[in-house]
């Protein structure tokens, strides 16, 4: 498989695991392989509620909070797709969520190059 279509297939995964897993998923995905990382940027993530909530400081640290949880739950899932795809164990995992712009990026860091 060529470096494109597995980035390809990381984003529908990854669109896939955010709609059956938080019940809801992105507007659009975008992965790019750099060498043993796998960065995920996922736009259009936060509802309508979520941005009214990110208004004050207290909601906006709530959303980061749950959003964090729920990711740390669902973790062996994720590696586990990423594994089935790309033959290489998940050695590290980073996300955050903008409550500014709603883009979700992960980041995961693998245990051999993919480039």
């Amino acid at each position: 498989m060529s470096k494109g279509s597995l980035e390809d297939s990381i984003s529908k995964v990854m669109i896939q695991w955010e709609k059956d897993y938080m019940g809801r998923g992105p507007t659009t995905a975008k992965t790019y392989i750099i060498r043993d990382m796998v960065v995920v940027s996922l736009k259009g993530m936060m509802s309508t509620a979520e941005q009214h909530l990110a208004k004050d400081m207290d909601g906006l640290a709530l959303i980061k909070k749950l959003r964090h949880l729920l990711v740390e739950q669902g973790r062996a899932n994720l590696e586990e797709l990423l594994w089935t795809l790309t033959s290489a164990k998940v050695v590290s995992l980073h996300t955050d969520i903008s409550t500014k712009t709603g883009e979700r990026i992960f980041i995961f860091r693998m245990n051999r190059n993919l480039d």
